[in-house]
């Protein structure tokens, strides 16, 4: 994000605005043609996952290199895809001027030759999670996610040309392959001694994968629909508005997304062999971002008018307080439902969040068109906020039928949620800057000594205590 902010501006000034449209759209079009993987990536994660903690090791060549095989098969069929619909795209659907259209063509065509790349490297780091080496995965991640905007940035002094900077984005994403192929066979060297194919692993891995491709297709509706809605029925000046308190909020998934990432093979390796540690990682999780996401969600919603007053204006902060606040909410309950995810899916029913997605996709349609005709803007982040707080009941729900050893998740995940929205609620009251500072203060000093002394157990403070003196490489055998 940082270095997005410092290269955007000349990438702008020195592409010009449609070339760089052009250039964020490739970035959008990389990230959603990455579904060819049909969930493959998250599969292999899963029965690898599975392989280890039931010790058949054995097995796990046969499925790392069935699968990536098969991956690359898939990113192939996506690039062919690609390669066939680039034209209509370029010349039907999107609106792009006619001097850049075959500099777009061209540049969609290098992207279509490099999916194999991108489903290939989803599923080296499906075996870098399952193996829980995500320290190295950041490590590799960084410099990938970095190059994405400084790589442009290396063109500016040699051509503006759009099919030369895509070159120089997919020279990126191969050296992010090579990283990650280079760093399995490091940790994992079974992988360089015995490269073999197993039928009999097609069918689980596709099984279980392409539940997940349901999800990955449903979900961009579910999350972008909104604004085409406002567009339709209230103005496209208002969109924005909306987008930006929406883009605001839904960065802050990136604490129990990252939660989420670390449990999926921690929970597919525990819960068959060993339930009660399944337990305290789910209760634990809950609890920690709960802990990271709760103190930013009440300084947004308490401080919402006057943070967008200062940032954007008086005019934004009287269109977006609402919306932000209301999507503030949402994100913070459906924070919550990150782990529960991870366990659903990794006790091999993929298909329940699939079916959930299905489920509600009409629903939120349908309300989102007949809340944001009635109520505007803020009637559309309402309908938004009710999605989040009803995919995280469903699937708490689902997660207590499925696995009753947890003991009554929802109902602590609702005490505890419950405790928080009334937090909430009273920051919406009308107050002064003033009053609204000691209510920030009280409500956070209040969170913290009872966090302390009655939500964390004495193992974990004493954990807490020795991290703040001196790191440590793993926690206490009583933490984990």
């Amino acid at each position: 994000m940082a270095v997005a902010v410092v290269a955007i501006p000349p990438l702008i000034r020195f592409l010009g605005v449609p070339r760089f449209g052009v250039l964020s759209l490739a970035w959008v079009l990389i990230g959603y043609f990455s579904l060819f993987d049909l969930g493959l990536g998250r599969a292999l994660t899963k029965i690898m996952a599975d392989k280890l903690g039931a010790r058949q090791e054995q097995d796990i060549p046969g499925l790392a290199w069935t699968s990536l095989l098969l991956m690359l098969a898939l990113g192939m069929v996506g690039g062919m895809t690609m390669l066939f619909v680039s034209p209509w795209l370029v010349h039907s659907v999107l609106k792009i001027p006619g001097d850049l259209q075959q500099e777009t063509l061209r540049s969609f065509y290098l992207l279509a030759l490099s999916l194999p790349l991108v489903t290939v490297t989803s599923g080296l780091r499906g075996i870098l999670e399952a193996l829980q080496r995500f320290r190295l995965i950041t490590l590799i991640r960084l410099p990938m996610s970095v190059f994405s905007f400084a790589g442009p940035l290396l063109m500016m002094p040699f051509s503006r040309s759009l099919p030369w900077t895509m070159a120089i984005l997919i020279l990126g994403r191969l050296i992010g392959c090579v990283a990650h192929f280079a760093a399995c066979l490091r940790v994992m060297p079974a992988l360089r001694r015995k490269i073999i194919l197993e039928r009999s692993v097609v069918a689980p891995v596709f099984r279980f994968g392409g539940w997940m491709t349901v999800s990955n297709i449903i979900n961009p509706i579910l999350v972008y629909a909104d604004r085409f809605v406002i567009g339709a029925l209230v103005s496209v000046s208002m969109i924005t508005y909306y987008t930006v308190p929406f883009d605001m909020v839904i960065r802050l998934t990136v604490i129990p997304g990252a939660f989420a990432g670390v449990l999926f093979p921690a929970f597919a390796m525990s819960i068959i062999d060993d339930p009660a540690r399944t337990r305290l990682l789910l209760l634990r999780s809950a609890k920690y971002i709960f802990f990271a996401m709760f103190p930013i969600t009440l300084i947004t919603v308490t401080l919402a008018p006057e943070g967008l007053h200062f940032w954007l204006g008086g005019f934004f902060a009287e269109n977006g307080s609402a919306v932000l606040r209301w999507l503030a909410a949402g994100v913070l309950a459906n924070s919550l439902a990150h782990a529960p995810f991870a366990l659903v899916q990794s006790a091999g029913r993929p298909d329940l969040t699939a079916k959930l997605h299905v489920l509600e996709l009409p629903l939120y349609l349908s309300a989102v068109w007949v809340l944001t005709k009635r109520m505007g803007i803020e009637g559309t982040a309402i309908a938004c906020t009710a999605r989040l707080v009803l995919d995280a009941v469903l699937i708490c729900l689902f997660l207590d039928r499925m696995l009753p050893e947890v003991g009554k998740f929802l109902a602590k995940i609702g005490a505890v949620l419950s405790i928080g929205l009334l937090l909430l609620y009273v920051g919406v009251l009308p107050m002064g800057l003033s009053t609204k500072a000691y209510f920030v203060g009280i409500s956070m000093t209040g969170f913290v000594l009872v966090g302390w002394f009655l939500v964390l157990s004495p193992a974990e403070r004493m954990f807490l205590r020795k991290a703040r003196l001196a790191p440590s490489p793993g926690m206490p055998s009583e933490v984990k």
